[in-house]
């Protein structure tokens, strides 16, 4: 509210200087409860101070003459004063846009001269994805005429937007006070000393030529290394077995078809063993637990978290996996609800 009150008196005074004045943006307030999924079940939404602040701002709705309250104009609802579903932002965790089940908090305001005199049109763009928000705008029939000045509130005077290097004393603040200059002084003498410690200790443990020893050239990367005395080396006297000795006398047909049915044998049995593991492990642990139907659709919920502080904080439960949507779609998500039980 206190942003309210500031834009309002900016905008106004503005419009006393004789300037035209658009304000567009997300102001997070739905006017009427055409821009509204569910006004009918909100609780006095008239009387929400944003909504009454945008009432004291806005002239009713269309462009009649003689309909002024307000300095502006609702540029949407002037060219479309009857359209329902025109919304502009949804739930992004509910997944409510794929029902349009949301609201229009996005707008594009005029002076009231403004908008009588150059808008030809104003629109909303649901199908622009990638925000929980939609684009607005508008269209004016006006030239673009460039200013002798730039206004004393535009970006290029602010020093991040200047496209000059900042300097590191931008970030620092001079020292006044003298107490404050008598305790830096003496930070800073203190890291003086411990810098000419720090320096000192590292001298000390600096090897000398001498301990390093005596050659001072660039070392070899085989110096780096040394034999390991686990894997001896080899012996160049070492002689190899003849071939006779690896040979092995002809097996027999019979003894190879037993190796064969011996080796399918055992390998069976430990097919079988592995199959007798998973199967007990699978009764021990059991796995995740299966999704519970919603009643509505009978079909598989998905689990959510409560992340509002108080005594559920953290607990899971599980709800209809559609989007939500209006009450009376049957397409939309119903009211399933069941707490997890804790594992």
């Amino acid at each position: 509210m206190r942003f309210y009150s500031l834009l309002k008196i900016r905008a106004e005074a503005l419009l006393a200087a004789g300037s035209h004045v658009i304000i567009l943006g997300d102001l997070n307030t739905a006017h009427r409860p055409i821009d509204h999924w569910d006004a009918v079940n909100l609780e006095c939404f008239e009387e929400d101070p944003g909504r009454k602040w945008m009432d004291g701002l806005l002239s009713s709705l269309g462009c009649q003459t003689g309909s002024h309250v307000g300095p502006f104009i609702d540029s949407y609802r002037c060219f479309q004063p009857k359209q329902e579903g025109a919304f502009t932002c949804w739930s992004a965790v509910s997944g409510a846009r794929h029902l349009n089940y949301g609201s229009r908090l996005d707008y594009v305001l005029g002076d009231r001269t403004l908008v009588i005199d150059t808008f030809q049109d104003s629109f909303l763009l649901p199908e622009v994805m990638g925000s929980d928000h939609c684009p607005v705008g508008a269209v004016l029939s006006v030239s673009s005429v460039p200013a002798k000045e730039c206004p004393p509130l535009c970006t290029r005077f602010l020093p991040e937007f200047a496209g000059t290097q900042l300097k590191i004393h931008r970030f620092l603040v001079r020292l006044k006070d003298p107490v404050f200059r008598h305790s830096a002084l003496k930070l800073n003498n203190k890291t003086q000393v411990q810098m000419h410690q720090n320096k000192a200790r590292v001298r000390s443990t600096r090897p000398r030529p001498s301990q390093a020893g005596s050659s001072r050239g660039q070392k070899n990367l085989t110096s780096y290394f040394h034999p390991s005395s686990s894997h001896p080396q080899a012996s160049p006297n070492l002689e190899l077995p003849s071939v006779g000795a690896l040979m092995t006398p002809k097996t027999s047909e019979k003894e190879v078809m037993t190796k064969v049915v011996e080796g399918q044998a055992s390998a069976s049995e430990a097919k079988d063993e592995k199959k007798i593991r998973t199967s007990f492990w699978k009764s021990v642990l059991g796995g995740p637990l299966s999704m519970p139907l919603c009643r509505g659709h009978r079909e598989p919920c998905v689990r959510r978290t409560v992340k509002k502080p108080g005594p559920n904080l953290g607990r899971h439960f599980y709800i209809c996996a559609r989007p939500q949507g209006p009450p009376t779609d049957p397409s939309s998500r119903c009211n399933f609800f069941l707490w997890s039980r804790p594992s």
